[in-house]
């Protein structure tokens, strides 16, 4: 303590000897030469004593200081007056026209898909909003942090580069004040200060020793004190941190806690000060303890106490300097050029390159200051930016290197800048022409893989690391950067460099040409699936820049025919091992080929072929370009070696075909996986599609005899085509079909897939089209769906929206479900059943709807391919394969086979892909013929379908064959298409025989009728099959009917006795039921009370499925019930929840036999006096407990009537109450009721005179049913305290009436909402009550119960009272402030109405006042009370089971008050209530309105609840999402700075904004700690809420503290669909109906339902913690 306190004072004395003045300090700078080692001098002196106290810093403290010693001064030296005056007219002085601001990780991002130049140029949150983008095609993501906003850039956007903040002309701003108006001695001054500023931000940053600073600031003597300081890295978790630390330091969690979450934040932390040697130690003990729980230790550094105060100052200069340069472009240029500036004789690059090249070893604070530097200085000027990126791709090599070495997130190293330098078009073109940068990207990429090389200098990437090869995509990224935007202009250098690049490239996919080769596992299975992932991986990311690569070849016929050259060559390098090896000849029709001997099924193979499809890619373009013409000036015809090109993606499809035969089981799931891939949308473009094109390419150069037989050959089907060939093993007859069928499939795509702009005729919007086309075949999708069964472009278009309304139409969704899209009718005819596109599934689904759908419109089943569209030139001859001998041969063998009842090498997915060929080639043949004269076609199918096989007897041709296929019973599904191709046939004949086009065309008309006239009559047959079936189904019925009539006669009897029984069975049933309602009154109180209908009920038990009636003797049949905290009606939201109201019980209707035990069923007066609340409590139970009788009232109810006046109906009541007191009492004084004043009880009422009124023995529930009320009440009672049971707690009856007459009151309420009439909708749910007043009556040792007359009585007088009671509390909380409607008429009920309150006035001292009109009163007390009295008839009609009125249960809401008030015996005209019991009423009255509280909140104005209550609903939320996230991205943490990890969500309850996920926010509850969300749900909504997870657009319903279940949001695209995680960034919308349907969950309280739901179906083994969010 002494030595520190010496230390402060010899830092006073240092400081006393420094000017006092910002100004004199100023002055004193500016009088030395050397600014930079004076500057250092006093940085020295000042800095150490800032930054002294590192491990608990008082930061605004240390914050001021800086500022007035360091800041201040140098601002005042810069300016050369008051800065405070200079900066503010440089604010003033102009906008900038680049934003500029550097996104942080979580906020949202937009990107205009109509004019950005690609996906990578975005505008944060103001720009878009201010911009007009925001009215057009944009998507919304979320950043990683680190990207930079486009505003401004005028190479960034096609339209609206600017924002309305940001707009070069926009008022107040002039071309002469857009620059900075900076005099000459300022730009001096700053030539002066930046590069001494610049050159210590880099020295210090870089600084390496640990002890020792630079000479330059070692000008005090040095002190004792250093800091063992922790590093972050990405190998320890957060636990695994605190777990080192609280061992090494022996510190408590909350410390351990507090420095992991600096650590994390900022990157390092000082976690111990002292000596050196006990820092040292400490430093060892955090090794060593973290090495124990993670193979890598922690980074720990024991730096001494003036390093770090320099390291820590050094930043925070690095951020003055970002807001320096904020105001003035000329202090970003002097920065920049200060930061170009290489030293004279030094051979450091210069200050930036230093700083580049030391990234990876700066820690996340620092890196994140330093990126921001770079941001505010060089991207904000574009002569800058280009020097920044040339000399960042001088260093490229060694900054990705680090990078992969690294680890840290991407978003936070440098080589994440690269994205903001190569999607800039110019710059991408300067870097290319200048530095060579593909060449310098994939020299990288090569220098950085060696390791996973072969001996055959193949990629290999078994073992492979997925961190590091991770890390290896980011450069692969850059590649797909710099080859976004095509050139418009080719210069011959740039020309010449591209070239270079794409040399360099096919070095890399050289590398990858037949890589990961493998071998048929014959045998034994494979010991372990060998890594197929990253190779894979690897070529998902090279997709779009192989595409990429193409298209800019195509640029310029000249260099695509160079490059063609380029990658030919290096095709054929890679194939010299094809010419050496031995040969096999295969002969079949007189054709013979030689090849090479090699067998897919036991050589080697490989699926990784982009060299072989990089040239089929630049084939398609060179035809596209009309170019291949000119391909034998670059490739000579004896060089190009069609057959060596077509080998390796035939094999490739070979293994394809193998692998669906089942012949490499035995290799595992890896191949499989890699099949899949290999034709999924995320690969298959340049992948399968490719190998397609491929071997269109050899069909179109090679003999189409020859051909095939090289495709038998590899297909190894040359011997399965052998006319004497017989296998009887079935396991190979299946084989041997599978690759049959394989083989033919891929024969139908080579001559029938034209659809590749290049190889046929098309657009790529009718690529697309076709594409859309046959996924809707499959069914109706969603526009995702679609979407994602695309393939993506290098800016992740798909081209959807350009055409998906001319083929289909779009079908809005429901409240559920999403929108999709149906395919129009006109676009059927597209429809191919062999789609190269379909996996096997689509395949056979899109077939089965097809088919259906044709039958529906009774039209026949053939599912012919629709006419192709025309090869190109360059691939015309490929249609010569349809029309070739070995086709032929292959046709007629599989006929022949298929005739032959021995034979079993065919199948008949077979005979339909045969089918398809052979209308593949009679539809080409009637194409050409149609188009040109018969001599000039050469291409005849027809004629050689139709010659013999042979010259035996009994040859046949492909025409007889199928005749004779139509006769064979199993293919009674094919016979439609066999009739289509015959019909074909003989189209084809009649225009072969005509020998004028014209003529042509006219028998085609005729062929046409023809076909028609065939079609006719066989709609006719098929018509006349089906009259036929159904007389037959006629017949059999009559039968049947005849033969069940002959038993009735048999055995009439038996049939008589029976019928006799359910007839007097049903009259006994009709007797019982007879009380027709319509004959009594539908009243359900009093002596008038009509009947309740009681039904025989039985139920079946869901466990033992026995059937039981429901009586209240036999076992209770019960509902389970889910019994919740509630605040679904609370006006007054956080307050905490009272006993009187909020729990609420949710009756699901699952009926179990169950035990029940007794309880005390009474309903009780209970007078809230604080709000004048008076609620009706019941018990909600099982539905068939009141069905009991009540008999019809005979004429002794009036005597009755005139005796048990309300007056003495209260006395006998109290009386009862305070003799049961009495007895209960034990001694003490008991608690008497007061409701009169004193003296006007009748003291000779005694205890036992309510029994003098009627009364009848108790019902006898049965013990089950009284056990299982006590179970409902005690639960209630849990649930609500949250205490252990307890049936003797006096709480226990409060908390169950409180529970129902919540339920009511809920149930009422939603069904008000909803607008649905008050009985006519009630959920079966919803139903069940059960109450008597009761006890009152028992006596001793006598079960009594009231009679009926009495209970008559006691509910009437109850209700009336309540009634008066709940009419007082609405007329003293009526709201006098609303503006009156216009003067009505006044009623008998106004005048009642302002004559009683003008008495209750007088009880209230004047409180309230009278000068509010009767009319005005009235209609206030109608529309207040109606929610009361709809609860009122709820209750008593299930307590009585009256039915009620029809009236109530229709929606006739207009005279809903009079059938009310008729159904509870009320009169229309409340107020008669009061003049009826006027003497026994205003005595109440009196004593209710002179209470001191009410008098109190009457006079305070204090808010109160008034009636009716405001219905609650979730909170209004804007239409358009990005609103939400405008409002989200100005969010603060009330408790933490650091905004970048923030998840604000919305409550929808209540509209708070919470930070959630964060442990910034998180509280503690009950000793557990809880998140955000969690704790205010907890207060908001009893534990139950919604919350809408705002960046990430995902609705979540939580219950208590932890469970929860996510739920879709209400805000949807123009699709119908919601965005989870905003993936697909469309705009999104806010849907009413969902958010309806929302609302409806919460107020039917079916949140803990859905919750329950959602955790059946998703059943995850590590879920999400809840209890954190």
């Amino acid at each position: 303590m002494a030595d520190e306190e010496a230390g402060d004072t010899e830092r006073m004395e240092i400081s006393t000897e420094l000017p006092q003045t910002p100004q004199q300090l100023a002055s004193c700078w500016d009088q030395q030469i050397d600014f930079y080692t004076i500057f250092l001098n006093y940085l020295a002196q000042v800095v150490p004593d800032i930054y002294f106290a590192e491990m608990d810093p008082d930061l605004e403290k240390q914050e001021e200081s800086i500022q007035r010693s360091i800041f201040t001064p140098l601002e005042w030296y810069l300016f050369g007056e008051d800065p405070d005056i200079c900066l503010e007219k440089l604010k003033h002085s102009g906008a900038f026209q680049l934003c500029g601001k550097v996104f942080k990780s979580g906020e949202t991002t937009y990107s205009c898909r109509d004019c950005a130049i690609d996906p990578t140029c975005v505008l944060c949150m103001d720009c878009f909003q201010n911009s007009v983008h925001k009215n057009h095609r944009y998507k919304m993501h979320t950043s990683t942090g680190g990207g930079f906003c486009d505003c401004g850039d005028t190479e960034a956007w096609k339209t609206g580069p600017f924002c309305i903040s940001h707009e070069p002309g926009r008022a107040g701003t002039t071309k002469e004040n857009l620059r900075c108006p900076l005099n000459e001695e300022v730009i001096a001054q700053a030539r002066k200060i930046f590069p001494s500023v610049i050159k210590y931000i880099v020295e210090m940053t870089i600084w390496e020793e640990e002890k020792e600073l630079p000479p330059e600031l070692q000008k005090r003597e040095k002190n004792d004190r250093y800091y063992c300081v922790l590093f972050n890295d990405e190998h320890h978790s957060y636990d695994h941190v605190i777990y080192s630390l609280q061992r090494a330091l022996d510190c408590e969690l909350a410390e351990a806690q507090m420095h992991t979450t600096a650590i994390d934040k900022e990157g390092r932390r000082a976690v111990k000060a002292g000596a050196f040697a006990a820092c040292q130690e400490a430093k060892e003990d955090i090794k060593s303890h973290s090495e124990n729980v993670s193979q890598h230790p922690l980074h720990v550094e024991v730096l001494h106490s003036e390093v770090m105060a320099h390291q820590k100052f050094a930043l925070r200069l690095g951020s003055w300097m970002n807001k320096i340069m904020s105001y003035s472009s000329d202090f970003r240029q002097i920065f920049c050029q200060a930061c170009l500036r290489e030293e004279p004789g030094s051979e450091n690059p210069c200050l930036i390159s230093r700083l580049m090249l030391w990234d990876a070893k700066l820690y996340k604070g620092a890196r994140k200051i330093l990126h921001e530097l770079i941001f505010s200085s060089f991207f904000m000027e574009m002569e800058y930016k280009k020097f920044f990126a040339m000399e960042f791709v001088k260093y490229y090599k060694q900054l990705q290197k680090d990078y992969i070495s690294d680890d840290h997130d991407r978003s936070i190293s440098i080589t994440a800048l690269s994205v903001q330098m190569f999607t800039v078009p110019t710059l991408a073109r300067h870097l290319i022409e200048e530095q060579n940068v593909i060449s310098v990207i994939t020299e990288t990429l090569l220098e950085v893989l060696p390791e996973y090389l072969d001996r055959n200098n193949k990629f290999n990437f078994q073992g492979y690391s997925q961190d590091k090869l991770g890390r290896v995509y980011a450069v692969i990224c850059d590649l797909k950067y710099i080859l976004i935007s095509k050139p418009t202009v080719w210069t011959e250098r740039l020309r010449m460099q591209f070239l270079e690049g794409f040399r360099s490239f096919l070095k890399i996919l050289t590398c990858m040409q037949g890589m990961e080769e493998i071998r048929r596992q014959v045998g034994q299975h494979i010991e372990v699936d060998p890594d197929w992932e990253a190779a894979i991986a690897i070529q998902m990311q090279l997709k779009n820049i192989l595409l990429m690569f193409q298209e800019w070849c195509a640029c310029d016929e000249e260099l695509l025919l160079v490059a063609y050259k380029e990658c030919h060559k290096a095709v054929m390098r890679c194939s010299t091992g094809f010419k050496s090896s031995s040969k096999t000849v295969i002969q079949l029709c007189g054709h013979t080929l030689e090849t090479k001997s090699y067998k897919v099924s036991e050589d080697l193979v490989s699926i990784h072929l982009p060299l072989s499809r990089t040239l089929a890619g630049l084939h398609v373009r060179l035809s596209r370009l009309g170019a291949v013409s000119r391909l034998h000036e670059f490739v000579p015809f004896e060089d190009f070696q069609v057959e060596v090109l077509v080998e390796y993606p035939l094999r490739c499809l070979v293994l394809v075909a193998q692998v669906v035969a089942e012949m490499w089981r035995r290799n595992g799931l890896s191949l499989i996986s890699q099949v899949f891939y290999y034709q999924d949308v995320k690969c298959r473009e340049e992948m399968y599609d490719k190998d397609i094109i491929m071997l269109q390419i050899g069909a179109s150069l090679m003999d189409p005899n020859k051909f095939l037989l090289l495709v038998l050959q590899r297909y190894e089907l040359a011997d399965a085509f052998n006319k004497t060939i017989s296998i009887k093993d079935q396991d190979l007859v299946k084989q041997y079909n599978t690759l049959i069928e394989e083989m033919l499939q891929v024969l139908i795509y080579i001559v029938g897939e034209r659809y590749v702009p290049g190889v046929g005729n098309v657009t790529k919007e009718e690529v697309t089209m076709r594409e859309i086309t046959h996924l809707l075949c499959i069914e109706p999708m969603p526009h995702s769906a679609i979407a994602k069964n695309l393939p993506e472009n290098e800016n992740n278009e798909t081209g959807l929206e350009n055409v998906i309304n001319k083929v289909a139409t779009f079908k809005k969704p429901g409240v559920s479900g999403h929108g999709v899209y149906e395919l129009k009718d006109e676009s059927l005819k597209d429809f191919n059943m062999y789609f190269y596109h379909y996996s096997k599934t689509q395949h056979s689904k899109a077939e089965h709807m097809q088919k259906k759908r044709r039958k529906q419109e009774n039209k026949d089943e053939a599912l012919p391919p629709p006419p192709p569209p025309e090869f190109c030139p360059a691939f015309s001859k490929a249609v010569n394969l349809l029309n070739c001998d070995i086709m032929m041969y292959i046709l007629r063998t599989i006929f022949e086979r298929a005739v032959d009842p021995d034979s079993n090498l065919w199948t008949e997915g077979m005979l339909q892909m045969a089918f398809h060929i052979l209308a593949l080639g009679l539809l080409e043949e009637k194409q050409q013929l149609q188009k040109s004269p018969e001599e000039e076609v050469t291409f005849d199918f027809y004629h050689k379908a139709s010659r013999l096989g042979s010259s035996a007897m009994n040859a046949q041709n492909i025409q007889m064959l199928l005749e004779k296929l139509k006769g064979i019973p199993q293919l009674e599904g094919q016979k439609d298409m066999i009739t289509w191709i015959l019909q074909m046939f003989d189209t084809v004949k009649r225009l072969r025989e005509k020998s004028c086009l014209i003529v042509a065309t006219t028998s085609g008309s005729d062929s046409i009728k023809n076909d028609e006239i065939t079609h006719d009559k066989e709609k006719a047959e098929r018509k006349r099959k089906a009259e036929a079936a159904r007389l037959h189904r006629q017949k059999i019925m009559a039968q049947m009917s005849a033969l069940q009539k002959n038993f009735i006669e048999t055995h009439k009897l038996m049939y008589d006795s029976t019928s006799e029984m359910s007839g007097k069975e049903d009259s006994i049933m009709e007797e019982e039921s007879t009380p027709a309602v319509s004959d009594y009154s539908r009243i359900a109180l009093g002596p008038k009370r009509g009947p309740s209908i009681t039904e025989k009920e039985v139920l079946t038990c869901i466990l033992c499925q026995e059937e039981q009636e429901v009586k209240i003797e036999n076992n209770a049949m019960v509902l389970s019930a889910c019994v919740q905290k509630s605040t679904a009606l609370t006006q007054h939201r956080g307050k905490p929840i009272e006993l009187s109201g909020g729990m609420y019980c949710l009756i699901n209707v699952f009926l179990i036999e169950a035990n029940l035990e007794e309880f005390d069923f009474f309903i009780q007066l209970f007078i809230h006096r604080k709000t004048l609340q008076i609620e009706l409590f019941s018990l909600t139970c099982a539905n068939g407990f009141n069905n009991f009788q009540i008999s019809i009232f005979s004429e002794n109810t009036e005597p009755l009537a005139q005796l048990l006046t309300l007056e003495r109906w209260i006395q006998t009541v109290l009386a009862r109450i305070t003799g049961y007191n009495m007895k209960h009492a034990k001694g003490e004084n008991p608690t008497i009721p007061v409701l009169f004043d004193q003296g006007m009880g009748d003291s000779t009422l005694e205890f036992h005179s309510i029994l003098s009124y009627g009364v009848q023995s108790s019902l006898n529930y049965s013990n089950s049913i009284k056990e299982m009320v006590l179970l409902f009440a005690t639960t209630i009672y849990r649930i609500g305290l949250k205490v252990p049971p307890d049936e003797t707690d006096p709480r226990i009856p409060m908390m169950t009436w409180s529970t129902c007459a919540f339920t009511i009151q809920a149930i009422e309420n939603l069904l008000g909402d909803e607008g649905k009439p008050l009985f006519g909708a009630l959920q079966n749910r919803q139903v069940g009550t059960v109450l008597a007043f009761p006890s009152l009556y028992w006596d001793d040792a006598v079960d009594l119960q009231p009679s009926p007359v009495s209970s008559s009585y006691n509910h009437l007088y109850l209700f009336h009272l309540i009634t008066m009671a709940h009419m007082l509390q609405i007329l003293l909380t009526i709201d006098t402030d609303l503006p009156l409607a216009q003067i009505q008429e006044e009623s008998e009920e106004a005048r009642s109405a302002s004559s009683f309150l003008a008495e209750v006035s007088q009880y209230t001292s004047g409180c309230i006042g009278c000068g509010i009109p009767g009319w005005y009163l009235w209609v206030s007390l109608k529309n207040g009370i109606i929610p009361y009295l709809r609860c009122a008839a709820l209750f008593f009609h299930y307590l009585l089971g009256v039915t009620p009125p029809e009236e109530l249960f229709t929606n006739a809401a207009e005279g809903e008050y009079n059938v009310l008030c008729s159904y509870l015996s009320l009169p229309t005209n409340l107020f008669l209530l009061f003049q009826k019991y006027w003497d026994t009423v205003r005595p109440l009255l009196q004593r209710w309105c002179t209470d001191p509280a009410l008098l109190n909140c009457l006079k305070q104005k204090s808010t109160v609840v008034r009636y009716p209550r405001k219905r609650n609903s979730l909170i209004e939320l804007p239409d358009d999402y990005s609103c939400l996230l405008n409002q989200a991205s100005h969010f603060r943490c009330p408790r933490s700075a650091d905004d970048e990890r923030k998840h604000p969500v919305l409550c929808l309850f209540c509209g708070a904004i919470l930070c959630s996920q964060n442990i910034c926010c998180q509280e503690m509850v009950n000793g557990e700690e809880v998140g955000a969300c969690i704790f205010h749900a907890l207060h908001c909504g009893a534990g139950v809420c919604i919350f809408l997870k705002i960046r990430e657009c995902r609705v979540v319903l939580v219950e208590g503290k932890a469970r929860g279940c996510a739920y879709p949001a209400p805000y949807l695209d123009e699709y119908g669909e919601t965005d989870p995680g905003l993936k697909r960034g469309n705009p999104l919308h806010l849907s009413r109906e969902r958010y309806r349907k929302l609302h409806l969950v919460w107020q039917q309280h079916c949140i803990i339902e859905e919750i329950a739901r959602s955790q059946e179906t998703n059943q995850m083994l590590f879920g999400f913690n809840w209890q954190l969010l």
